[in-house]
């Protein structure tokens, strides 16, 4: 192995020696000639010192598994988004960033997200609905993606000219199907599913962290690793809870739910698939109390039971209507009691997250230890990539202002103007500092 490592640094040296280096040959040849007589007679790099520190060894080891690629170029990912994102995420890792810390010692943070009475999943009959045009949701769908269509047929064992009305045959496809368009739509599912990759995040990191060397190399040389192993890891699933939650304020769910809303079905449906997720609403008790109605207003918190069935964790009585301004606003307000943690990150209904972004999360919170002028931040800004530009022209056009409003506006209003007082939704707030002066959100009250 110690050869090898030596021949290795000697090619190495080669390549950077011819076309890296521009040396003056005349001012240095006798040093120049020793190192050419050295390198033919294969002394060159010959001392070098193997580690023997067992930490050292490991690093080395996980180096040379990060840097070894075994994949072919045929496998390049051919879909434009999926380039898109690998570009992103590769070009983003030479920025500076914190040091992370290991995931039993990282800030814990939340994510919250408002939600009313949006759409939460297609139904079939809204991807089947055809237009003035004759062009139905699906239809539509299919054809601006056409190799995630292919993909999606492959995974349910279907054939690629498969008609439609074949698909609605099982009731399991027809969930399938539904999940694969809502997620491609500005819907609650695609949300919680950006959201939810937080968690996925952790748990790999955890279970990583874990690993002696030994077992990440056997690891990496089998297939489905980041599909399997870590998923079905007790410690990191466990540790991932501890620092993650995620909350959706669903308003209304108690309403939707008592009138059989599809909205509330689908709601549950989330959280049955979801584990981590925690649905918060407004529920309304009315009664009568010495022989006058009375209304009362709980704040609650819950989760899918192992039946899939919802289970209160929380129930805090509210001392009247909390709805004084805003919606919004209010609908936020009466759950962010239910956010845990240092920090808490506002997420729109209709905003989406990337896998290799989430590993990201633990170095982004590092900066709320950072100085940054004379107080720490309380707010960080985060960029937002707006999905819908890929639909249409015009959708291109409002990406690229939502872009410049969102991230290069922001910026300059922060630094050096030190006037930013608009957030936008992707931003992570330092939570106590938040909670303790009347949340992210000011309601706005009408009299």
């Amino acid at each position: 192995m110690k050869k090898g490592a030596v021949n290795a640094i000697q090619d190495l040296y080669e390549v950077v020696h011819h076309e890296v280096l521009f040396v003056d040959l005349s001012a240095n040849i006798d040093d120049w000639s020793q190192i050419n007589r050295a390198r033919a007679e294969g002394r060159l790099f010959s001392n070098l010192k193997w580690p023997n520190e067992p930490g050292l060894k490991d690093m080395i080891k996980r180096l040379h598994s990060l840097l070894t690629i075994k994949e072919s170029a045929a496998n390049v990912p051919k879909n434009l988004e999926a380039s898109r994102r690998l570009q992103f995420f590769t070009n983003s890792l030479f920025m500076q960033m914190p040091v992370a810390r290991p995931v039993s010692e990282m800030l814990s943070f939340s994510v919250f997200t408002p939600y009313y009475s949006e759409t939460v999943l297609y139904s079939i009959a809204e991807l089947q609905k055809k237009n003035e045009d004759g062009i139905s949701t699906l239809f539509y769908l299919q054809k601006i993606y056409p190799d995630e269509w292919k993909n999606f047929l492959t995974r349910i064992n279907r054939d690629e000219n498969a008609a439609d009305t074949e698909l609605f045959s099982s009731a399991n496809d027809i969930l399938e199907l539904r999940l694969w368009a809502s997620y491609r739509g500005q819907t609650l599912a695609r949300t919680v599913r950006g959201m939810m990759y937080y968690r996925k995040a952790l748990m790999l990191q955890t279970y990583l962290e874990r690993m002696h060397s030994e077992d990440l190399e056997s690891a990496f040389d089998m297939t489905g690793l980041a599909d399997t192993h870590f998923e079905y890891s007790p410690e990191a699933r466990a540790q991932a809870d501890l620092k993650f939650t995620y909350v959706v304020t669903c308003q209304i769910y108690g309403v939707q739910k008592g009138e059989g809303k599809p909205e509330a079905a689908d709601i549950a449906l989330l959280m049955q698939r979801n584990e981590a997720l925690r649905i918060a609403y407004i529920d309304v008790v009315e009664s009568v109390k010495n022989g006058k109605p009375s209304t009362e207003y709980y704040s609650k918190l819950v989760k899918a039971d192992i039946h899939g069935k919802d289970k209160e964790i929380y129930s805090v009585k509210l001392p009247g209507n909390p709805k004084l301004g805003e919606g919004k606003p209010e609908n936020q307000n009466h759950a962010v009691i239910f956010t845990r943690g240092n920090a808490v990150q506002t997420i729109d209904m209709n905003q989406d997250n990337y896998f290799e972004e989430a590993l990201k999360m633990r170095n982004l919170l590092e900066e709320f230890s950072q100085n940054h002028g004379k107080f720490k931040p309380s707010i960080l800004g985060v960029r937002e990539h707006v999905f819908t530009g890929s639909v249409s022209s015009l959708a291109s056009f409002m990406s690229n202002q939502e872009t410049s409003f969102v991230t290069l506006g922001q910026r300059v209003l922060s630094n050096p103007l030190k006037v930013r007082m608009h957030y936008g939704h992707p931003d992570v707030f330092d939570r106590i500092f938040h909670i303790t002066r009347g949340d992210g959100t000011q309601l706005t009250i009408f009299t």
